[in-house]
This record gives C-alpha cells, sequence and structure tokens, in this order.
C-alpha cells in the first residue's frame, strides 16, 4: 500500500535501520509461503509497514504492546480513520488559532491532563495521543511511575499533527491485523505455519544515566530480558524464526557482555545506528546496536561488524 507508514513519532523508532534489517531476515524470506508476522513490541511500526508492503505472502500480522494508549491508537487508525480525522482536523485548527507561544502551551498541557485522566472514548483518545506526540518535546512517549504521560511541551511554531494520506494508507494496511495488548509473551499462541516475529523490547540501558524505556509504568529491567531471552528459546523450540534488536552494551564497555552471554547460542549481528533522543546534542551520534537471529550461517564471534557493506550513512 503506497503511502503506508509509520503514523506517529518514537523513540527507538527502526526507520533507519530497515536495510539492515532486512539483509539479515531469512535467506529464503521471500519465497516462504502462508507467513505469519508477529511483533510482541510494536513501537511505532517501522518494520511493520515496510514488512506488510513488500512482502505480499505475510497472510497473517499480529502486533502487541503493554502501551494500551498505542495499541488503542492502532485500533482507531484500522477502525476509525474517518471519525479520528475529523477529530484531528478539529484540534489542528484549534491548535494552530492560537497566536502565541504561552496560549499553545496553556493549550498543550490541558490537553495533557486530559489524556491523562484515563477516561476518554477511542477516537478521542487517539487524537490527543497524535497531538501530543507531534507537540510534545523531540515527539518523546514517557510515562511516569503511575503511568501519566509528562512530557514537556515541544515550542514548535507550525507543527503537522496528521496525515489523511496517511491515516488512510495505513488504516488499509491494517485491516488484517491482529492488534493485542499486553506483555509480549501472550504472543506466541499466535504462531501458524511459517512464522516469523521481530522483537523490538525497550532497550538495557547503555549507563546508569542512560536509560529511556518509560513506555509504560512497568520497568523493563535485566529480568525482564533475560524472561524475553527464554521467550526466543520457547519460539526456537517450537520451529518459529526471529530476529530481535538491542542494545550494544559491550560497545559502551567492553567488561559488560550480559547479552553476548545471554544469546551466546544464537547469531549476533552488530549494525550502525544513530540515536538523537539525548537533549545534549554532544551525546547523540552513532553508535552499533545488536541484531539476534536464530537462523542463517554464524554471522561472527560477536566481536566484529557484521557484513562492512550494510553500514549506511545515518
Amino acid at each position: 500500500m503506497m503511502g503506508a507508514k509509520p503514523f506517529i513519532k518514537w523513540v527507538g523508532g527502526k526507520g533507519q535501520l530497515i536495510s539492515q534489517l532486512e539483509a539479515l531476515l531469512p535467506s529464503e524470506f521471500r519465497k516462504w509461503d502462508d507467513v505469519t508476522y508477529i511483533e510482541p513490541f510494536v513501537g511505532g511500526g517501522a518494520m511493520l509497514f515496510y514488512m506488510l508492503c513488500r512482502y505480499p505472502n505475510i497472510r497473517r500480522a499480529v502486533i502487541n504492546d503493554i502501551n494500551s494508549d498505542l495499541t488503542t491508537c492502532y485500533k482507531t487508525v484500522r477502525d476509525e480513520p474517518d471519525a479520528l480525522l475529523a477529530a484531528l482536523q478539529d484540534i489542528q485548527r484549534e491548535y494552530d488559532s492560537l497566536n502565541s507561544e504561552e496560549a499553545k502551551s496553556d493549550f498543550y498541557y490541558r490537553m495533557r491532563d486530559l489524556f491523562n485522566t484515563k477516561n476518554l472514548a477511542s477516537v478521542q483518545n487517539t487524537t490527543l495521543f497524535f497531538f501530543l506526540n507531534r507537540t510534545c518535546f523531540n515527539g518523546l512517549y514517557r510515562v511516569n511511575s503511575k503511568g501519566g504521560f509528562n512530557v514537556p511541551f515541544g515550542k514548535y511554531e507550525s507543527p503537522s499533527i496528521y496525515s489523511a494520506e496517511v491515516i488512510y494508507a495505513d488504516s488499509e494496511l491494517l485491516q488484517n491485523v491482529e492488534i493485542l495488548t499486553g506483555d509480549f509473551e501472550q504472543t506466541f499462541n499466535r504462531m501458524q505455519g511459517n512464522t516469523l516475529f521481530y522483537l523490538d523490547p525497550p532497550y538495557r540501558p547503555l549507563s546508569n544515566t542512560s536509560s529511556f524505556n518509560n513506555y509504560s509504568k512497568e520497568a523493563f529491567n535485566d529480568s525482564a530480558q533475560i524472561r524475553l531471552k527464554r521467550f526466543c528459546d520457547r519460539i526456537h523450540e517450537a520451529g518459529g524464526h526471529f530476529m530481535l534488536s538491542n542494545s550494544d552494551c559491550k560497545a559502551k564497555n567492553a567488561d559488560d557482555t550480559f547479552f553476548d552471554e545471554l544469546y551466546l547460542n544464537y547469531n549476533i549481528a552488530r549494525v550502525w545506528a544513530s540515536r538523537s533522543v539525548n537533549s545534549n546534542a554532544a551525546k547523540r551520534g552513532k553508535l552499533t546496536e545488536l541484531l539476534v537471529c536464530n537462523y542463517g550461517e554464524p554471522y561472527n564471534s560477536g566481536d566484529n561488524m557484521f557484513n562492512a557493506q550494510l553500514e549506511l550513512s545515518l
């Protein structure tokens, strides 16, 4: 579907890594019949939309996220695009009519408070989700320990809150996608036929101060990372295929071999990525991330970059 792409900004989105991810798909993936594609941590959906547009042999797709506001967003785009667009047009018009930064800031915080009441119908909730995503600082989604969205106002002069073309294209593409809300492990029983999982969990922090995985009030700590590895073992034992992304802690600290040891029995590749979420521009830039797969020939020992020709200018 032409025009289908992520409808929101999302920290850690995989748009910049698509070529490298695709290069590490199973070698015969395009020839697989009757494919089931599953994303237990859908996030912004860059990989989802790319895969559904490019691989018509995907007959079933399942997405999941623990963030109920996010999954409500996907369901509303899929099921109620006309009502959503009407509401988005209204809030865009109202916001654009405000003629000072102070007025826009006041409006932003009123909408944030309304969003945090958690007592809204799906279209209104999704409208505010879009609005906050496009007007908050750096397009972040971050919540406090009580689950309240707490990102400050972004001070953008004329943000575009939505694209009707993208929403309609995404709505059509999502028609045959099952949308789940909750823990990633519930996706296991959706395996059917030739199944590929792409797992993009909250990343393990590279340092004690670099953590940004507050997408929900539930922490995704090392215990959760270990539980995720055991989930990957279940996929492997059941005959499924998986590709998993995570931070390359070893690149930051040579002694931090957490993932190299955890996924010792699987193929580990290192690929270039770019981080831009840090408010300090000096701390942004390129770094490596891990891709772990349970198929194909071993890439390397885990110490070297996989296929230097895959490095992109990001």
